[in-house]
């Protein structure tokens, strides 16, 4: 025990040295990489793109003040209306003139509303300007961002506005749209912004910290407590509880291993049952070799064929014993897989009935079989005569006091049923499903097995299952036990048997 500990205890170590990074910095490294992200989108859409987001803005208003004046030039009120919206809209300066030749003829909407404005306060050359390049423009738009100092008009300022100067024509006139809009310095924003930034950086990287703790302590503590019960159970302590805190997932492990324990502990207990049974079937039969070797070699009258024959059928008995547990052991494994041909399943169980027969005259059993007809079916022979064979052992080893066994073969869609009816007590349901375990025994008390070396059970079992057949049992307390097992049909005969 001292020993197991020492290389869990090593094997721990070992685990530890290959991952040194536990849950709490995992889940850390996994927010601090989310909050580095987050901050830098934030960081270049808020301030590094500030500007120029701003400077889209503005262009975007500029468009839609130019495509609004644009629908009135010829009416006069719609669109002093419309231009007196839009300038108190987007705090923008609008001027609307008919050209002729190149020079403005006739203002036809004039609306100031700042006293820096770059349409306004500027020479009429700088107008004529404007005019110029936009009419040489492939869409008739010209574009321009500038200073104030450039304009005279509020020097060394560092501010600056966009010049939106566009030539539209209507109704045979052509007409220029001056549209100006301010650009309100954002240097004192950006810095702010940044100031903010550093904080919520430095907000958001603790709270990843506080968040990675705590989470990875509710997880962590009950993985932890279900190793530590893991390293009960491994130690043969079947009573090891396992709890899975407050998470739906850390809940089904820990109801999945409470479940494992619980079938390792019936496993354990039926592993015991099952050296103890093997030990007593082993000796029983030892122990009369042995006796009656020593009374003939001790007493020369005693060595008789009577005696001698005892020897050679607990020998045979021993045989049978030692068969069947390889057998188990190599279906178990699989090494013993079934080698399916076409035979005659009706004919097969006459033959094993009629092997009774001696048993049923000395011992007075009775065993029946009911047929209507002779079935073909597609399975390993061998291996289904075993089935066969166990099945009635079995029968007749736990049927009542009449000693009547009852085999039927019956058949519905294209399938065969094979059963064997005792009159024993009968089996409980919870019980039932344990029947087909090794040695198990629903009265826990160990005989021996008139017929077969109680095995037989778990072979039928492992056969059927390796051929996919179906099986079963049907019981009630006190009105004995029906096993049956299933397989598909291939044909079938009229034929009476002789």
């Amino acid at each position: 025990m001292n020993n197991n500990a020492q290389q869990m205890h090593e094997k721990r170590k070992k685990i530890n040295s290959r991952y040194e990074m536990g849950v709490s910095w995992r889940l850390f490294g996994a927010l601090l990489i989310f909050v580095a992200v987050m901050l830098i989108v934030i960081w270049v859409f808020q301030v590094a793109l500030l500007n120029w987001f701003y400077e889209q803005s503005k262009m975007e208003e500029l468009e839609t003040t130019d495509k609004a004046l644009s629908a009135f030039l010829t009416k006069p009120q719609e669109l002093n209306d419309t231009a007196n919206f839009y300038a108190a809209e987007y705090d923008e300066c609008i001027r609307v003139f008919i050209v002729e030749n190149g020079d403005a003829r006739e203002i036809v909407k004039d609306v100031c509303i700042s006293h820096t404005c770059l349409i306004h306060h500027v020479s009429g050359d700088t107008l004529s300007d404007y005019c110029s390049k936009a009419m040489s423009s492939e869409d008739g738009v010209y574009i321009a961002q500038l200073a104030h100092s450039d304009t005279h008009s509020r020097p060394n300022t560092g501010d600056f506005g966009t010049v939106y100067v566009s030539v539209r024509e209507s109704e045979g006139s052509v007409y220029v749209i001056m549209l100006n809009s301010d650009h309100v310095p954002l240097n004192a924003t950006v810095n702010t912004l940044q100031m903010q930034f550093s904080w919520i950086a430095l907000i958001l990287l603790i709270a990843a910290l506080i968040v990675a703790l705590s989470v990875s302590k509710s997880v962590c503590k009950p993985l932890k407590e279900m190793g530590q019960s893991a390293e009960m159970l491994a130690r043969g302590n079947y009573n090891a509880h396992f709890r899975g805190g407050n998470y739906r997932e850390s809940q089904e492990l820990a109801d999945a291993l409470n479940y494992a324990a619980y079938e390792l502990s019936k496993t354990d207990a039926l592993q015991k049952e099952l050296v103890a049974n093997i030990s007593h079937d082993l000796r029983t039969p030892l122990t009369m070799i042995k006796g009656y070797g020593e009374v003939m070699r001790d007493i020369p009258d005693e060595n008789t064929p009577e005696n001698l024959q005892v020897i050679i059928d607990e020998t045979e008995r021993l045989n049978e014993l030692v068969n069947d547990m390889l057998d188990l052991s190599k279906i178990r494994s699989g090494a013993r897989k079934p080698e399916p041909c076409e035979f005659n399943l009706t004919q097969t169980v006459n033959e094993v009935m009629a092997r009774y027969s001696k048993l049923t005259e000395r011992d007075g059993y009775r065993i029946t079989f009911d047929f209507d007809r002779e079935i073909y079916v597609r399975a390993d022979r061998t291996m289904i005569l075993q089935v066969i064979y166990n099945l009635i052992n079995n029968a007749i080893n736990y049927t009542g006091e009449d000693k009547y066994v009852k085999v039927v073969q019956s058949h519905n869609d294209g399938i065969v049923r094979l059963s064997v009816t005792d009159t024993g007590e009968g089996i409980a349901v919870e019980d039932m499903p344990l029947v087909w375990d090794r040695y198990y025994k629903v009265d826990k008390v160990h005989k021996r097995a008139r017929i077969g070396t109680g095995l037989g059970l778990s072979i039928v079992k492992g056969v059927l299952e390796s051929h996919n057949a179906a099986y079963g049992l049907n019981s009630k307390l006190g009105e004995g036990s029906t096993f049956w097992f299933e397989l598909e049909i291939v044909r079938s005969e009229f034929i009476a048997l002789e």
